[in-house]
């Protein structure tokens, strides 16, 4: 069982245990360090008075380089079993004798290290001179004692404190036993009285009161809840039959909004149906201009090269340029049905949404363009890691017609330059391509997107007026708006959003 999900008892008898035992741990801790860090300082303490007493002892022995004598005092240290090792070391750092007699010699320093007393590797050294006072130093007394005796005093520190928590926890347990029914008692009240109002949906209940704490200012409260609840069901029971009555109403409402929304259903359902029939009248119809009106204007334009081929000779200057003029005609009424082909499938195409690389398209698109006419120097900027959501096809006849109106409208400029970027516009992104053409004037903007309509004549810049028509109905079909602004001879820029 999670510890949330304890019972309010268990829950305060474990705090008030956490409590203690946390408490009763750090005292204990602290005795146990404090403790071993008197130890370890008397055990210092200790070795360096016996260091000074076996170095007083001693310093004869060293003065006259009388080993044997050395050797005697030295197993004196015997009497104190922590010291494991002694070694004394004459003026030059040689090793004098040792203790115990039998140690090997590698056990001990080869020169004796700097004086003092401390702890090194779970050991106890100490480094005494010997010398006469008032005389010049004789050697060097080492002394090694083991730790067994701080160990011993660690474990009965921690034997001693383990026992008084143990002892604390037992006692902090009983008094949380007894204590913490005066807390949980009220709250456990409470519990009660609220299980009994969300079964038996019995509000008229009260919780009984047990002080004058916080918990009593709760239960209080929770029982002018219950009162005020009880007030809003009396009144709920009331308002129930004007409900029923309404919803009966409503019914009756909805079952006679059912039956006109059939009716509306069946409506458009007829309209779907006159739609997808002028739809397929609409199909019979290009169908008809691509094949039955193009084959006269084949025919027209076949026969009229014919004549001028095999019978320029038969004709005086005014009739040859009257078929040229024939052949122009025909060439540009097929353009303007391809174009219009071309804008109603746009407009009824099916649209497919997907990431589409602009900055790559425009790059693909700049490079057929130079391709096809290779002798035309243009400058292009267009700005990387364009991207945006649409129909990838639509969003190329988009760039494809803009382009194209930049390239061919910059023809008659000495350093043409075209831009293809972003800006911001309303706070949103606005697409731009712009140029340094021949531009055009502000007061005719609003018949730029118009079908067949010209701000330039055929003779200056060929087109059909349908490029921009077709660009505007894909814009729109994406949800943005597309605009222009303009000079004559300054160059135009359009605008579009997505």
């Amino acid at each position: 069982m999670a510890l949330r999900d304890w019972p309010i008892k268990r829950k305060l008898t474990a705090i008030l245990l956490v409590t203690s035992g946390l408490v009763l741990l750090l005292t204990s801790a602290a005795f146990v360090t404090v403790e071993v860090l008197a130890f370890r300082q008397t055990t210092l303490n200790n070795l360096s008075t016996l260091g000074r007493v076996v170095a007083a002892n001693i310093t004869p022995a060293l003065a006259f380089a009388n080993q044997a004598d050395a050797r005697g005092v030295l197993a004196a240290l015997s009497a104190n079993p922590h010291v494991v090792a002694a070694g004394l070391y004459d003026r030059d750092g040689r090793l004098f004798s040792r203790f115990p007699a039998d140690l090997p010699i590698a056990a001990l320093p080869v020169a004796p290290p700097v004086d003092g007393y401390r702890f090194e590797q779970g050991f106890v050294i100490g480094l005494e001179p010997v010398q006469e006072v008032g005389s010049p130093r004789l050697g060097t007394l080492y002394l090694k004692s083991d730790m067994e005796a701080v160990s011993r005093t660690l474990r009965l520190s921690a034997a001693i404190a383990a026992g008084v928590m143990g002892m604390s926890l037992l006692a902090a347990y009983v008094l949380a036993a007894l204590l913490q029914g005066r807390i949980s008692e009220p709250i456990l009240a409470l519990a009660e009285t609220a299980r009994a109002v969300s079964t038996r949906q019995d509000y008229s209940v009260r919780s009984p009161k047990f002080g004058e704490d916080e918990l009593g200012a709760l239960t209080d409260a929770f029982n002018q809840m219950l009162a005020r609840i009880e007030d809003q069901a009396s009144a709920l029971r009331a308002s129930k039959e004007e409900l029923q009555h309404y919803a009966t109403e409503l019914e009756q409402r909805v079952e006679e909004r059912t039956h006109e929304l059939q009716e509306s259903n069946e409506a458009l359902q007829r309209n779907a149906a006159q739609v997808l029939a002028a739809n397929k009248e609409l199909d019979a119809f290009a169908y008809s201009v691509s094949h039955d009106l193009r084959a006269p204007l084949r025919s027209i334009d076949g026969f009229s090269q014919v004549v001028l081929q095999d019978y320029a000779d038969k004709l005086d200057e005014a009739g040859r340029d009257a078929l040229q003029r024939v052949r122009a005609a025909t060439q540009r009424m097929g353009m303007l049905i391809d174009d219009l082909l071309k804008l109603a499938r746009i407009t009824r195409g099916e649209m497919r949404r997907e990431p589409v690389d602009l900055s790559g398209m425009v790059q693909e698109i700049v490079a057929e363009l130079q391709q096809a006419t290779p002798d035309r120097q243009v400058e292009f900027a267009i700005a990387p890691g364009l991207r945006a959501q649409g129909d990838a096809r639509l969003l190329r006849v988009v760039l494809e017609n803009l382009l194209r109106n930049s390239w061919k409208y910059t023809a008659k400029q000495p350093e043409p330059r075209v831009e293809f970027g972003s800006v911001e516009v309303n706070g949103g992104r606005a697409f731009i391509v712009r140029d340094n053409g021949a531009g055009f004037d502000m007061k005719y903007a609003d018949k730029l997107f118009g079908v067949f309509q010209r701000l330039h004549s055929a003779a200056e810049f060929e087109g059909t007026g349908v490029g921009l028509a077709t660009v505007q109905r894909i814009i729109t079909r994406h949800g943005g708006r597309i605009w222009a602004e303009g000079a004559v001879d300054q160059g135009a820029t359009f605008y579009f959003t997505l």
